[in-house]
């Protein structure tokens, strides 16, 4: 099956969130504000994922809400 707007959007997401949690878990953030700023951008990055994946859904389906 051909890869759709919304597989290669979701595909980026994953990428940007791993290479987040990679920058998470190397210690890399050296103040509570650059974790937090990170783990925000985590958050952020599901949420529009998951927006994503409910649209794509309703997409398929003919859905027009």
């Amino acid at each position: 099956m051909a890869k759709t707007v919304f597989d290669v959007l979701i595909e980026k997401i994953d990428e940007v969130a791993v290479s987040a949690g990679d920058h998470l878990v190397s210690g890399a953030p050296k103040e509570y504000a650059d974790y937090r700023e990170v783990v925000g951008l985590v958050r952020g990055l599901n949420l529009s994922k998951q927006l994503i994946q409910e649209l794509a859904k309703n997409y398929v389906e003919g859905d027009d809400d």
